[in-house]
């Protein structure tokens, strides 16, 4: 298949995650975080199969439309259920810290396995990769199978505790303000990327080397949230104003760009754990997976913006 199709139907899966992230996320509060996190593993195992089996566009199609749905239906639930679990055990001053370390394996894990599924397939081929990710699809789903779905808990937590008379308001400007300076620092963080992966005279194995640096610089900002105590949303937006500037230096001073793009992953390691533990604590149990999936869409909605207008920032240049 040309290039230019193949990038169009991975577009595609991208809007569509977008699209299904509230829905998703509506259905999680509605039904059950647990449910939805197996029901979007299930769903996960059929579109590697399908990457694996599927044939032409169409198979690409349908592929990329399955994957995006199984993303949606983890999205936020997995951020939920968590928040919940820490509630009912009366850990939730250590959601921060476990989220934030559970995010910092994750990244470790996916720099690990990156490479090594490049190595399988280098050495074994396509179809010894594809088995190995629908394996590992597999056990996300029994993992999520064996999980419980806490009780329901109304009221809100000793972080809004002026809130306690009315537990059933809900402050969407400050979700707002929790969730916009993340989104900021992924977009720059993509933006840059982009530009350090266009630049002339890169080799494949530089880019291989520079997606791993910068998932290892982000998996290192996790694992420093996971220290932190909880902070404000105003430290967050600190972050994201910190993160606008290394991106205007990286575009403006070609050698400072590789340097500045691997800070600004670190900076979105550290902001993700924060805003996390800063939507659950604002948001009423009946819309936590939404409020997750709704962070989750502004990030993927600020990449989809910034990466054409990085392409024709880096087509002036040249």
């Amino acid at each position: 298949m040309p290039p230019a199709v193949v990038g169009a139907t991975l577009a595609v899966g991208d809007l569509a995650l977008i699209a299904l992230e509230l829905p998703t996320g509506w259905f999680a509060d509605r039904f059950g975080h647990r449910v939805s996190l197996m029901l979007g593993s299930l769903v996960q195992v059929l579109g590697m199969v399908w990457c694996w089996l599927g044939e032409g566009v169409s198979g690409l199609l349908i592929a990329s439309a399955l994957v995006a749905l199984g993303d949606a239906f983890r999205s936020g639930a997995d951020q939920a259920l968590l928040y919940r679990t820490c509630v009912a055990i009366d850990r939730e001053s250590e959601f921060q810290t476990i989220e934030a370390r559970a995010e910092a394996v994750a990244l470790g894990a996916l720099v690990v396995l990156v490479l090594l599924g490049g190595l399988v397939v280098h050495q074994i081929g396509f179809a010894a990769g594809w088995l190995a990710e629908t394996l590992l699809c597999g056990v996300g789903l029994a993992i999520a199978c064996a999980m419980q779905e806490p009780p329901r808990e109304e009221v809100r937590t000793f972080a809004e505790q002026p809130s306690r008379t009315n537990s059933a308001r809900i402050e969407y400007r400050s979700l707002i303000a929790a969730i916009a300076p993340a989104a900021v620092l992924g977009g720059a963080v993509s933006a840059c990327s982009f530009f350090a992966q266009t630049t002339a005279g890169n080799h494949p194995a530089f880019v291989t080397f520079l997606v791993a640096a910068l998932t290892a610089a982000e998996a290192a900002g996790s694992a420093l949230a996971a220290c932190l105590p909880m902070v404000q949303w105003r430290v967050q937006i600190q972050l994201a104003a910190l993160g606008a500037i290394l991106l205007m230096t990286g575009m403006a001073i070609t050698t400072a760009l590789i340097p500045a793009a691997v800070v600004l992953a670190f900076l979105a390691g550290v902001a993700q754990p924060l805003r996390a533990a800063s939507i659950q604590r604002l948001a009423a149990d009946h819309i936590r997976a939404r409020a997750a999936s709704a962070a989750s869409a502004c990030d993927m909605a600020l990449t989809a913006l910034v990466l054409p207008l990085t392409g024709l920032w880096v087509g002036r240049r040249r």
